[in-house]
């Protein structure tokens, strides 16, 4: 659930402000980029469903989070370019990485509870996995670039992305002993 709403904040918000204010890259051209970046979000999560519906959600739900460890090593170079359509590719694979880790998790979730809590127990997940593994990127990001540049936010990501990984790996596949 991290690694979801991290790549989403990374994105929209650390970029668009690094972008503009860092790179002085117009702010309309920026949230344009964004806007053609969001399709691959659209493209990806009924891609990933349906490979989650096929291979299962907690694959698809891990491919994707190995997918975003390996593009925090992209960052640096693909942003730090100043080069629009380096920049809009790294948009385009940060929102597409969104909704391949975004799709299986509506039933990864609810599978780690018993039928009793089960709903509350994925929803509380969901919404504290987003506040406590994405809220803070932006700002933590920021922090980091200042601190010691692009790889340091691109280091970021990977380790977000390689915790969930590792939290993925360590549940069990369904709360089936609890039912």
């Amino acid at each position: 659930m991290g690694v979801c709403y991290h790549l989403f904040y990374t994105a929209t918000v650390f970029c668009l402000s690094y972008g503009t204010q860092t790179l002085h890259i117009a702010r309309p051209q920026f949230l344009a980029m964004l806007c053609v970046a969001v399709i691959g979000m659209a493209l990806a999560t009924p891609f990933a469903a349906a490979l989650a519906d096929r291979y299962g959600s907690r694959s698809v739900l891990m491919t994707g989070q190995i997918l975003a460890l390996l593009l925090g090593f992209m960052l640096a170079p693909l942003i730090g370019s100043g080069q629009l359509w380096l920049i809009a590719l790294f948009l385009f694979l940060a929102l597409f990485l969104m909704g391949i880790t975004f799709a299986p998790m509506g039933a990864f979730l609810p599978a780690q509870f018993p039928v009793a809590v089960r709903y509350t127990g994925a929803g509380l997940s969901y919404q504290f996995g987003g506040i406590l593994g994405a809220s803070f990127a932006p700002a933590v990001a920021q922090f980091l670039v200042q601190q010691g540049g692009l790889a340091w936010v691109g280091g970021y990501m990977s380790l977000m992305a390689l915790v969930s990984v590792l939290a993925v790996w360590k549940m069990p596949a369904s709360a089936a002993q609890y039912d």
